[in-house]
Order: structure tokens, then sequence, then C-alpha cells
């Protein structure tokens, strides 16, 4: 067994037909074919069934797949370890980002980082909390930077900055007139929120708690997975939300957004890396960039 053979068998699961995975592959049909029908024979195993002109994972296959994967992502994992003790920061460098710090917080220390080390590829994902966390987990990202708590013991988890929280209105809402807020006003007006395994829905949850109300309690008009999208909604209805002061900022300048007297909380900002994976240069040199001159939080 070879690693380009599970490179192949990996290519041809995934698109579920051999052509498509040889175009993808920069392969003959004809050499994917080959590498398959060698693996199957060496050890007497199906892991297709040719259907038509279609393909499908045997029960077989679909077991070997994860096992394939993991082997493939572990000699990934040295070939890179290799190149690494050879010299400065180079290679390829995947981060993960939730939707606030990839958008408002990160890009200025990635510039940053790209002045320094051009050598280094950047690749850059974007998601919620749980997507990220489930990116360093899996290895599909070298680092992350989410704006909620993690609680992953393979998981370091390093502070690296701070965001503040307010609490948005638009024109047509009465709270528009300045007027201080009580807990207990969270509850006359509807809501919009972010999706569940947000960071931003996590901090408002942990801070309505902290209040002494069930976040189940707020009368939750929509759920949107974006922030553009809950601060579009919030200016066109009469619905609440608590966003990032980073992500409405431009709003409330042009006065498209009100903020409401309510006092909300700062939040972390953490950095996230698997404490069983060899630690790069490349990854090095971001994770001083990301510690340098943490920024406070607007006021």
């Amino acid at each position: 067994m070879t690693l380009e053979q599970l490179r192949i068998f990996l290519a041809v699961a995934e698109n579920s037909h051999v052509t498509r995975a040889a175009e993808q592959l920069h392969l003959t049909q004809s050499s994917v074919s080959a590498a398959i029908a060698a693996l199957e024979g060496r050890h007497a195993v199906k892991l297709f069934n040719r259907i038509g002109r279609g393909i499908e994972l045997t029960e077989a296959g679909r077991l070997f797949m994860p096992e394939a994967r993991a082997v493939l992502e572990k000699a990934g994992e040295a070939a890179r370890l290799l190149k690494d003790l050879s010299g400065a920061p180079a290679g390829h460098l995947l981060l993960h980002a939730s939707q606030t710090v990839a958008s408002y917080w990160l890009p200025s220390r990635l510039m940053r980082y790209r002045e320094r080390y051009p050598q280094v590829e950047l690749s850059m994902s974007v998601g919620n909390t749980r997507a990220a966390t489930d990116a360093v987990l899996a290895g599909q990202a070298d680092l992350a930077v989410v704006e909620g708590r993690v609680d992953q013991p393979a998981l370091s988890v390093t502070r690296v900055g701070e965001d503040r929280l307010v609490l948005v209105v638009g024109r047509r809402h009465r709270w528009t007139k300045g007027q201080g807020l009580s807990p207990a006003d969270l509850l006359q007006t509807a809501w919009i929120h972010r999706e569940q395994g947000s960071g931003t829905r996590a901090a408002l949850e942990e801070e309505l708690r902290r209040l002494g109300i069930a976040p189940a309690a707020l009368d939750v008009a929509l759920e949107l997975p974006s922030n553009e999208a809950v601060i579009a909604a919030v200016e066109a209805g009469t619905s609440a939300a608590v966003l990032s002061f980073r992500a409405v900022e431009a709003h409330l300048a042009q006065g498209r957004l009100r903020m409401p007297d309510f006092p909300m909380p700062t939040r972390p900002f953490f950095l996230l890396l698997h404490r069983e994976r060899h630690v790069t240069r490349a990854m090095r040199a971001m994770i001083e960039i990301l510690g340098e001159a943490a920024e406070p939080a607007q006021r």
C-alpha cells in the first residue's frame, strides 16, 4: 500500500467518479483505475461498486475511508515537520477564524505576518466558533482564533485580544430615545440572534444567565448565520440584537442603527492549537504576531 494509492482512493471516494478524480489529481483515468485495482487486489477486498458509469463505496470502502484520510494527514504532518526543521518559517499555514475575528480583528495582523514572512503561504477559512474548534481538532487548521469560550482538553487556549458587545436596534424601535434599560426590559422586545455555535450567541446567553434571565425566555424572531445578516434584519425591523461593536460601528455612525443605554460585557478572543501536533516555525511566528500589542476593547 502506497501513499499515492491512498490519495487516489480518497479522491475517487470523494468524487464518486473515476474521471473527475483523475482530473482533480492531474492523472490519466487508466492510472487511477489501475491504482484502485492494485489496492483492491493486494488486499483482496472490494472498495467500490461499479454501477453503470457511476461508482460508489462498498461497506469496506466506507470503513477504510477515515483510516486512509488519517494516514495521509499524518504523512503530511511528518513532511511539514521535516521541512520546518530545515530553516526559516515557510510552507503553508492554515488558519480558521470565527466571523467577527476574521472580518474586523485579524486582517491587519495577517498583513503584518505577510510582510514579515512572504515565503509562507497563508490560507484562512471562516466559520463560527464551533466550526473553528472542530477544524483544529480534525487537523484541518493549524491555528484558529475565536471569540467564543472553548472547553476542549486536546486544545491549548490562549487569550490574544478582546472585544466589546453592544445592544443595537433599528431606527423604528421604541428604544431609540436613549433611555436606560433594565434586564426586565430585554423580555419586552423581539430579538435577532446569531446561530447556535456562534461565539456572539454564546456570549449573549452567558450574560443573560448572569442577569438571571433564561436565554429561552427571549422572543427570538430570527436566527441568522452572519453578522451582516443580523444587522440587515435589525435595520429593517423593530427587533434588537447583540453584536460586536466592531461589526456595527459604521452602521451606528451612519445612524442606521441605534445603541440603547444598556451595558454589555467585553469578551476575549482566543487562539486555539492542538496540544499534540508539532508547532512549526510558521505557526510560532503567527502566534508571536497575534500576541503583539493586544488592543483593548473599544469604549
